[in-house]
């Protein structure tokens, strides 16, 4: 069973330009913010992508590292702190699972025509065979 939470560490570093994110345990997962509250949002926005990620691929999922290990592994300079990011996972699967995807695909130039003239929703004409198909393969 998947975990509702996860909560990792973030180096947020400062800068001229704005708020760098990176996330020690997570090599990749990486954000940037024009502001702090910004970055912060954005944080949790990349942590939970990240982590679905690797989720679907069927990866295994770094334990976090205390902050006390890793403020002993990572010297932090003057504009950077750590801030512990949490992603709440129930609700982002969700949103993953039911947010549409844009597909490009060719039909005959007859077919288009036909079905433009009786007024034929493409996309759901799409899901409804797609779903029959994935229902007659299981």
């Amino acid at each position: 069973m998947l975990p509702n939470y996860y909560r990792y560490a973030a180096i947020f570093t400062y800068e001229e330009d704005g708020v760098h994110v990176v996330f020690p345990d997570l090599p990749g997962c990486v954000t940037f913010g024009k502001d702090e509250e910004e970055a912060a949002r954005m944080a949790r926005e990349v942590l939970a992508l990240h982590l679905y990620g690797m989720e679907e691929d069927g990866e295994d999922i770094p334990q976090p590292s205390s902050l006390r290990a890793l403020a002993e592994q990572e010297h932090l300079e003057s504009n950077e702190v750590f801030m512990l990011v949490e992603a709440f996972m129930p609700s982002f699967r969700e949103k993953q699972r039911t947010r549409f995807v844009k597909k490009t695909l060719s039909i005959p130039y007859w077919m288009n025509a036909e079905a433009e003239r009786i007024g034929v929703n493409f996309s759901q004409t799409l899901q409804n065979a797609l779903e029959e198909k994935i229902a007659l393969a299981k």
